[in-house]
């Protein structure tokens, strides 16, 4: 942060290092020499940082510090305080350290090994992965987003891969949400060679319920894949699944038939994204099959998962899609903002036991789609049958405007109310959703509710 000119700057490692250097507390620590083709760690005393081609490692910090110990002491301890895991934010002066953040892990019931039938018909398998695969199973996939790694390669031109990643994001806006899936070339998020992979954002795949990297054999060569670590923790908070797939892979099934076969509805969707349909393939799989819909299941004991095509569990309306443009004219964000508002004037606070009522995600930042949900945060401070009322008289709310949504878009989703529950003891903790009350960045707004306390 150049607070002379009160602007952030991206510089090298080695000019910064050229004009501090020694500023850093145990440099040493941080640093490797790189001599000969071999990495070396430095004393205090020989580090030529004018002439030195210095590599930062971390390794002196790993094996000749006690970095790594307090770390696992931080965390045991909070483990320990606060009854369950914890990811952190920490930061250090090389003497001190500092813990900024901490938040409960993430755990989703539906993160256990899936049982993978073994007589699956071979006609009716879409992919098949035996690498890097978690545990869990994601039903009812209603559309395929598949951008075709070879066509993407051969664009050749950074403007229209940008093109790509601006694409994916509208769709991401307007697809039901959790209902399809990404698959896409090499690294999803890359930024500075976008060549590698599609250059989006995490909100630009939020909506999705897997991301898939593709990564192709190029002659002997085999592309490394990011394993979704451009955005991890995102991923995991939106219970978004990853799985890599090698489609040359011994033993594997890759039906590149039906994503390239299968009729492209883009240009129905995105009618200004119609010249990229070689390259992004939108697939409705209720309407290419007859009603069936894509099922994946993922076993990491076994390390196996498989994508199928099968009858739906639940029942599932075709979604019937309008070119966005004509979408985007009627402000599905204000339509949403309404009812977030009327829902907080009608809502008895003392009766709930509710003494806040907050909107956050797309709706609050004008950029909701006709599939987008509504993100609510409800301040609780009542009873266990107070909460089982409050969340039965929201549901009512949810399946209501669900209807609703359906009648002026077409879009079917059972529910559109996205409601989380705080406790005082979440907001004096800043954990998890709470954290977004009075926050630095895209907080929550509040929201005036009806018989109101005044909440603390």
């Amino acid at each position: 942060m150049d607070l002379e000119k009160n602007s952030f700057e991206t510089i090298s490692i080695a000019k910064l290092l050229k004009e501090v250097n020694y500023k850093y507390t145990n440099v040493k620590d941080i640093v490797s020499v790189l001599k000969e083709g071999h990495l070396q760690k430095p004393t205090a005393l020989d580090i030529d940082f004018d002439n030195d081609k210095l590599v930062v490692t971390f390794d002196g910090l790993i094996s000749q510090t006690r970095f790594i110990k307090q770390i696992k002491n931080m965390l045991d301890k909070l483990k320990e305080v606060l009854g369950y895991p914890v990811d952190i934010e920490f930061a250090s002066d090389g003497e001190h350290l500092y813990l900024l953040q901490c938040r409960p892990q993430s755990h989703f019931a539906q993160n256990i090994p899936s049982s993978i039938p073994q007589d699956l018909p071979k006609n009716k398998l879409l992919f098949t992965a035996n690498r890097y695969v978690s545990n869990g199973r994601i039903e009812d996939i209603t559309h395929i987003v598949y951008v075709d790694p070879k066509s993407y390669e051969n664009l050749r031109d950074h403007a229209l891969m940008a093109e790509v990643g601006r694409a994916i994001g509208r769709l991401n806006k307007f697809l039901p949400k959790q209902q399809f899936i990404l698959m896409g070339p090499g690294r999803w998020g890359s930024r500075g060679d976008i060549r590698l992979g599609v250059n989006v954002t995490y909100a630009d795949i939020s909506n999705t319920s897997l991301l898939v990297e593709v990564a192709f054999e190029k002659g002997s060569y085999l592309p490394d894949l990011s394993f979704g670590t451009h955005f991890f923790q995102d991923l995991v908070e939106g219970n978004i699944r990853y799985l890599p797939l090698y489609p040359d892979g011994k033993d594997i099934v890759f039906n590149e038939r039906f994503l390239l076969g299968s009729k492209n509805i883009l240009a129905d969707v995105l009618p200004g994204y119609g010249y990229l349909d070689n390259v992004i393939h939108l697939i409705d799989v209720l309407q290419t099959t007859g009603g069936q819909v894509l099922h994946i299941l993922m076993n990491s004991e076994i390390e196996k998962a498989v994508g199928f095509l099968g009858k739906p569990r639940l029942e599932i309306e075709p979604v019937t899609f309008e070119p966005v443009e004509e979408l985007q004219e009627e402000n599905h964000w204000r339509w949403r903002m309404q009812s977030a508002k009327q829902i907080a004037s009608r809502l008895d606070s003392e009766r709930f036991g509710v003494v806040g009522f907050y909107i956050f995600g797309s709706t609050k930042n004008a950029t909701a789609g006709p599939a987008s949900d509504i993100d609510i945060l409800v301040h609780f401070r009542g009873t266990p049958q107070q909460r089982e009322m409050l969340l039965l008289w929201l549901e009512g709310w949810s399946q209501s405007l669900a209807d609703l949504n359906y009648l002026r878009t077409g879009y079917f989703t059972k529910e559109l109310l996205d409601v989380h529950i705080i406790t005082d003891e979440d907001i004096a903790q800043r954990t998890s959703y709470a954290a977004k009350i009075g926050a630095t960045t895209d907080a929550a707004r509040s929201l005036k509710i009806g018989n109101s306390h005044k909440s603390s």
